[in-house]
């Protein structure tokens, strides 16, 4: 991350910090300002940076497909489920999934994302018995996510779970001495 401000180099030091925890990230700001990468510093500061760091874009994806994306599914588990998936929850194993663009995900996939949140815990489509996984959760979004809360189309109680720290990152336009 390169950069001049102040701000940016304050900013780079308390993520440095917080990196050796374990506590969920929300990283909020407008597009364009790198939230991933930022993430991917997050990840090679902490502790995990060994393990796997993996990206999940919620936009990218259909409300049908979100949880068999994230969890995965057992053979059988629909029509057309020859084999059984590990999802990306496992896929990070013992690092870090990052969750950009979270007020995309859809409210029930929501319910499923906080008990994950949570517990680290979770269940393959399909499957009668629950997971346990090891990752560090990292969100991020370019919206209000509090007045998403307000108007109910994002969950108040996963909110307040993601936020555990709170990283905002100011646009180029507001730190012009990192420009050149």
């Amino acid at each position: 991350i390169v950069h001049r401000s102040e701000e940016q180099s304050a900013l780079l030091q308390r993520l440095s910090t917080v990196a050796k925890s374990s506590a969920e990230i929300l990283i909020l700001g407008p597009s364009g300002v790198g939230k991933e990468l930022y993430a991917a510093y997050i990840h090679a500061e902490s502790p995990r940076a060994s393990r796997p760091f993996v990206v999940v874009n919620c936009a990218n994806l259909s409300a049908e497909m979100i949880e068999n994306e994230i969890f995965g599914h057992a053979r059988g588990a629909f029509t057309g489920a020859v084999t059984s998936v590990n999802g990306i929850a496992a896929a990070a194993e013992g690092g870090t999934l990052f969750l950009d663009e979270i007020d995309a995900l859809p409210l029930p996939c929501q319910a499923k994302l906080l008990r994950f949140a949570q517990l680290r815990e979770y269940r393959r489509l399909g499957e009668a018995y629950t997971r346990k996984s090891d990752v560090r959760l990292i969100t991020a979004s370019n919206c209000d996510l509090q007045e998403r809360v307000r108007c109910g189309e994002f969950r108040e109680d996963l909110y307040f779970r993601l936020r555990v720290v709170p990283i905002v990152i100011s646009p180029l336009v507001d730190r012009p001495e990192d420009i050149p």
